[in-house]
């Protein structure tokens, strides 16, 4: 091993609104050694989400909340150091869950061994990974779009709204994409093949989701909640679908935000379901073969915004908050 100790990030304060650099903490410790049924692994890419704002809160969620002075959650692609299982060897790659450090102990049966032919490594934490598998099964199983029918994407330029935007065009829908920045409604139309997109910083919702989506919506995938679902719901048509998949307006709120009128959805006898992808696992075979397919064909694309350095995690996470990525968010934690 070239590393001497194994850096890992900790939470140091319970973030107040906007995370800042000083909630988190930078230290070393010990590489640690695997026990009978363990691997050491060492990790090369680390994914960053929004969920994990929810996981520094100490409010009662759907998963645990981090510890204070404990490693931030976070799923990451990892390479064999030592083994003491025998499904494992060094050198094999693994996805895996350790977190914000350079290095973790695993049980064996946690990992999930990887193939560094198929695709590249960093895209199980992407398009092959939990933010594929939660466009494909949010879209296909809740939103289940028709040929011909109008979905309109939230966040449409992230990990997760890109990969649900490119399904739903592959399943014969017309797709509006709702992004922040003129440069991510240029790429969602011109490079992902979008019918329309809207950019929520510079045009007014309710008039642009008119222009965009004249025959009104069926189907509203939810990365977002807050002011666009509440424009959306003025413009969803007979037995609407919203599948709701995140509340990124609401992840750094420190009060409950106002509510949208939802008459619109008893009018229009509309569904709108939670979904947690930890429930969907069992489409993961389903998921692998067409998304892996769609890749192969050029049917999709998939963009990757890629951060050096384990220390550069929490401003890379602060900026995820804030919109400032562009394509999945992953940092490439050694080589």
């Amino acid at each position: 091993m070239a590393d001497a100790s194994n850096q890992q990030i900790l939470l140091k304060n319970r973030p107040v609104g906007e995370p800042k650099e000083s909630d988190f903490a930078l230290i070393e410790t010990p590489i640690p050694e695997p026990g009978e049924g363990e691997v050491l692994n060492r990790t090369i890419y680390l994914s960053l989400d929004p969920y994990m704002r929810g996981r520094l809160s100490a409010n009662a969620s759907y998963a645990a909340s981090t510890e204070l002075n404990s490693v931030i959650v976070g799923g990451t692609v990892s390479q064999v150091i030592k083994s003491h299982h025998p499904d494992f060897q060094p050198g094999d790659f693994v996805l895996s869950s350790h977190g914000w450090q350079t290095y973790a102990v695993a049980k064996g049966e946690t990992l999930r061994k990887l193939d560094s032919t198929q695709a590249p490594l960093s895209y199980n934490l992407g398009v092959l990974g939990m933010p594929g598998l939660t466009a494909y099964a949010a879209l296909l199983d809740i939103g289940q779009p028709k040929a011909g029918e109008t979905v309109v994407v939230s966040a449409a330029s992230g990990a997760v709204g890109t990969v649900a935007g490119q399904i739903a065009k592959i399943k014969g829908a017309r797709v509006v994409g709702i992004v922040g920045s003129d440069e991510k409604l240029d790429y969602i139309v011109k490079e992902l093949g979008f019918d329309a997109g809207i950019n929520r910083r510079t045009q007014p919702l309710s008039s642009a989701l008119k222009e965009t989506a004249p025959d009104g919506i069926d189907i509203y995938f939810d990365n977002t909640a807050g002011e666009i679902l509440e424009a959306v719901l003025q413009q969803i048509n007979l037995g609407a679908r919203i599948p709701l998949v995140g509340l990124i307006s609401q992840y750094n709120s420190t009060s409950p935000p106002p509510g949208p009128n939802l008459l619109p959805l008893l009018t229009k006898r509309a569904l709108i379901k939670g979904f947690l992808v930890s429930d969907y696992q069992h489409r993961f075979s389903d998921f692998a073969r067409d998304v892996s397919g769609w890749l192969q064909s050029g049917q999709m694309k998939y963009k990757e915004d890629i951060v050096v350095g384990l220390a550069n995690a929490p401003k890379a996470f602060i900026g995820l908050l804030r919109g400032d990525n562009f394509g999945k968010l992953i940092v490439e934690v050694g080589h």
